[in-house]
């Protein structure tokens, strides 16, 4: 996954495409922030949530924005990296094992990409959660209709869509906490939120 990734990101960089935009394709939010740095030595920084996201989307896409000097950054780790696209060491990077383990020296930047990731990813829980319900409560509405809307179909149902409801609410709460926990680590270091996505 990461090598496609790679050279997904790549490939747009050599067309000077304004913005790259992907999803979490690592199955760790740790080890995406290190792949948003090991992007931004390419030439291309995390830029939020991409507007290519359909509503309520639990993997979201994320947009990456060309960088001024982009070709320059990309020169520079291409030449001091040049085996990074085919599963080299990358910038930033601890060679060997996960090739997504920051150095000691940027972990902190890391760190911090990871909390903007983490910002932006708790945002999108509140609408992913309401369009999960309508769709449950929507399917449901298709049996009843043909058994009748008599007591004990409506009870099971009910119940069915209480319990999701609930469920919606018990990850709304983590969502929150996650944000509030992660907006205090930016604020901590004096980098400002990002703006709240328009959609």
């Amino acid at each position: 996954m990461l090598k496609a990734q790679l050279r997904a990101l790549l490939r747009d960089g050599a067309q000077s495409r304004e913005r790259y935009e992907t999803r979490n394709l690592q199955r760790s939010w740790r080890r995406f922030a290190a792949f948003a740095y090991v992007a931004e030595q390419y030439g291309y920084r995390y830029d939020g949530l991409s507007p290519l996201s359909p509503s309520g989307s639990p993997n979201p896409y994320f947009a990456f924005r060309r960088l001024p000097d982009a070709p320059e950054r990309a020169a520079w780790s291409a030449q001091h990296y040049p085996a990074a696209p085919n599963g080299g060491p990358l910038p930033g990077m601890r060679p060997g094992g996960s090739r997504l383990r920051p150095l000691p020296e940027v972990r902190h930047e890391v760190d911090l990409l990871h909390a903007r990731i983490m910002v932006d990813y708790s945002r999108t829980h509140r609408r992913r959660g309401l369009t999960a319900l309508l769709v449950l409560l929507a399917a449901m509405l298709i049996p009843l209709s043909q058994t009748g809307f008599s007591p004990q179909p409506l009870l099971v149902c009910g119940a069915v869509w209480l319990f999701f409801a609930a469920l919606w609410l018990t990850g709304l709460a983590v969502a929150r906490r996650r944000y509030a926990k992660y907006s205090r680590v930016l604020r901590d270091a004096g980098v400002g939120l990002p703006p709240s996505p328009s959609r």
